[in-house]
């Protein structure tokens, strides 16, 4: 393949080549390609080619046992998880039995969204601080997990500096969770924690897949001001707080307007459960901005944005 591309190096996109591929595994690859390729990391289906985010949310976005094969949810994602503890992670260099790697997976679900404790969570596996992070580092290479970095901010209250783990397939984290077919999903504990999630990778997915770039944290102080998602573009940064609820106020706005003030944002959007969009123009910061009624929510399966500064 080499040959051929250097024999015609002005066609480009003549060859896709396809598969999971681990970092571990390229580094044993006897011909690299480098500078001959570009590398895309393809997700599953993100909301900008499923419309049916309820759909999407509940079983994940993988074809098979995800949004387009519901019937086999549980079973597609407890057999797809297993097969990744049992053969792929540990081919990849992920060294401990799978059975230790499984209840890595639960843990790991149960503290979607929160503040990571690799202290805590070696302590309860048996494991070091450094080797808890190995096993993450492997994680995310094989795309299971996302790690989001605290945003840093020259302030004098003290910031949360502990980075977020988040499960990227909502069906995968779901699965863990035990959550069944006929359960309600907005009835469980850990819905909101999904749902942050959840709206997280579709954001970051849907943005990396247009080609935009950026850098991606949280922010959250230890007096509970907080930002779920925090996009940095140099001269531009992008806050969002993400709610799992049909009726924002306009405290929440105003909240989230101080947030920005802190970490310098210009542009503000609370993401909600809402049936209509409101747009609204700069406004100073802080203090509580009136808005107009919202009109209650008639369709559960649609996300949508309230935004202000700039839009």
């Amino acid at each position: 393949m080499r040959g051929a591309i250097d024999a015609d190096r002005k066609t480009t996109g003549r060859f896709i080549l396809l598969g999971s591929v681990s970092p571990v595994l390229m580094r044993n690859v006897g011909e690299s390609l480098a500078g001959r390729m570009a590398v895309l990391d393809l997700t599953p289906f993100h909301l900008g080619e499923v419309s049916d985010a309820d759909r999407l949310w509940r079983s994940g976005g993988f074809p098979d046992g995800g949004v387009l094969g519901q019937a086999v949810y549980p079973v597609w994602q407890e057999s797809y998880l297993r097969a990744m503890a049992e053969r792929d992670l540990p081919n990849w260099g992920l060294p401990p039995k799978p059975l230790l790697t499984q209840r890595l997976f639960r843990m790991l679900a149960a503290e979607q969204g929160s503040p990571l404790n690799l202290t805590k969570l070696g302590q309860s596996l048996g494991l070091s601080y450094h080797t808890v992070q190995s096993y993450l580092d492997h994680l995310e290479g094989a795309f299971l997990i996302r790690h989001l970095p605290p945003c840093e901010a020259n302030l004098r209250k003290r910031l949360v500096k502990s980075p977020r783990v988040y499960w990227r397939d909502s069906g995968l984290l779901h699965a863990l969770l035990r959550l069944k077919p006929d359960d309600d999903l907005l009835a469980q504990s850990w819905v909101g924690a999904s749902w942050e999630g959840f709206v997280i990778e579709q954001i970051l997915a849907a943005r990396r897949s247009r080609g935009e770039e950026f850098d991606a944290f949280f922010f959250r102080s230890h007096d509970g001001f907080e930002a779920d998602l925090v996009l940095d573009r140099g001269r531009e940064r992008e806050v969002i707080e993400i709610n799992l609820t049909s009726g924002p106020r306009p405290e929440d706005l105003a909240r989230l307007g101080q947030v920005a003030g802190m970490v310098k944002g210009t542009r503000q959007v609370l993401i909600c459960r809402v049936s209509e969009s409101l747009v609204r123009p700069r406004c100073p910061w802080p203090g509580p901005v009136p808005i107009p009624p919202l009109a209650a929510s008639t369709d559960r399966t649609t996300i949508r944005a309230i935004a202000t500064s700039g839009g």
